[in-house]
């Protein structure tokens, strides 16, 4: 049966064993996830999937815009309660851990609501829309005493890290120069219906701070931070055309990022993101060092989704092998039937956060690493409006 929480109490499950800072012992985390919907989206197909084969959640509660399509989805997909606010979400003594699956404008009310309910946080990239509600997402954060994990499941995929681990055995030697260039697929010359919220970069939802931030995110796990950057941007396609419908509407999302910079190694970076899809290269990743070459090729440029295929040469070797990832780094088993689907990277990183919340461990980012993260992505903003080297 349906329960509607805010209409009908709270009723009488009892939450997890989870306390507001620490470790959470062995007990099930009761997961309530605000943005999952009945007719389809991207909680649908990455969470969902992800937090049922997993042991250790329990999927207790959702929430959605009204007590109506709170109750489909939620009969839909089997969830006890169901909840038409965040704030009635995060009030349920069920709710252990709240996940944040919203479009970026409305993260920090939601979040907020969480915080303030003394709740664990997962929320999805980017934190905040802009920097501004970035550090205070952060900052309030700090003062709730909860742990908070940021969803830039790009450093999950076992491609990456299988990356990372070869730059830190000194596969490539001393790293000397990085260079990536990636199609965003979305913000090319059509959108989805439904999509239009992504063209106005007042949303917070564009191709720097998605596929760029999530694809840079890994860049500096694997590679280390930058210390400056350079920028140029452009709005290539200022009208773009819905698929289907041949409605035309405005686009002022950036669908031209050029990007370069100095890592902390003292290695040099370009990153150039092109809005749409290319007839030619989609993701190439090229990381030269004084004794090697490793190169990543994928599909397109959201690396948190992409198919990707690892290579290198070093030494004597005039070209490039294969390096296939190693099976150790599929090491969540029970998520072995969703390789390569979108739910994947997002499934090793809930398995990390259940080892994080467990173990009192840190290896997911937190809401002070996406903060950080967003001051990369001001400073590339910053350097494209000026025109000048900015400084991190």
């Amino acid at each position: 049966m349906i329960e509607n929480a805010l209409a009908h109490g709270t009723g009488t499950v009892s939450a997890g064993t989870v306390g507001t800072v620490g470790t959470v012992g062995t007990g099930t985390i009761g997961t309530g996830i605000v943005g999952l919907s009945a007719r389809s989206g991207w909680a649908t197909h990455s969470h969902l999937p992800a937090l049922t084969r997993l042991p250790g959640y329990d999927l207790r509660a959702l929430a959605a815009s009204t007590p109506e399509s709170a109750r489909a989805a939620a009969e839909k997909y089997g969830v006890a309660r169901a909840h038409h606010s965040a704030a009635g979400l995060a009030a349920d003594p069920a709710v252990d851990l709240v996940v944040v699956s919203v479009r970026v404008p409305l993260h920090r009310e939601v979040i907020l609501a969480a915080l303030a309910a003394g709740k664990h946080v997962l929320s999805e990239w980017p934190l905040g829309n802009g920097l501004g509600e970035a550090e205070e997402l952060a900052a309030a954060a700090g003062r709730a005493g909860v742990r908070t994990f940021a969803g830039l499941q790009a450093r999950s995929a076992p491609a990456v890290r299988h990356v990372r681990d070869l730059v830190a055995d000194g596969y490539v030697g001393e790293v000397l120069a990085t260079s990536l260039i990636a199609s965003g697929r979305r913000w090319g010359p059509t959108f989805e219906p439904g999509g239009a919220y992504l063209l106005d970069r007042r949303n917070g939802g564009t191709m720097l701070t998605i596929p760029f931030g999530h694809t840079v995110d890994a860049l500096t796990m694997v590679l280390g931070e930058f210390t400056e950057v350079s920028a140029t941007t452009a709005t290539r396609r200022p009208l773009v055309r819905e698929e289907g419908g041949g409605r035309t509407l405005a686009m002022t999302v950036e669908d031209q990022l050029a990007v370069s910079g100095r890592l902390a190694s003292g290695a040099v970076a370009s990153v150039h993101f092109r809005g749409g899809l290319s007839r030619g290269t989609d993701f190439h990743w090229e990381i030269n060092g004084t004794d090697g070459d490793l190169v990543v090729t994928g599909d397109h440029g959201h690396l948190q989704q992409a198919r990707l295929t690892v290579r290198g040469g070093r030494g004597s070797a005039t070209g490039l092998t294969e390096l296939p990832v190693p099976e150790r780094l599929f090491d969540v088993p029970e998520l072995d039937d969703l390789r390569d689907t979108a739910a994947y990277n997002v499934g090793v990183q809930y398995a990390h956060v259940l080892r994080d919340l467990r173990e009192g461990t840190r290896d997911v980012p937190d809401f002070a690493h996406a903060a950080r993260r967003q001051r990369l992505l001001d400073a590339v903003e910053r350097a494209a409006a000026t025109g000048t080297r900015v400084t991190l």
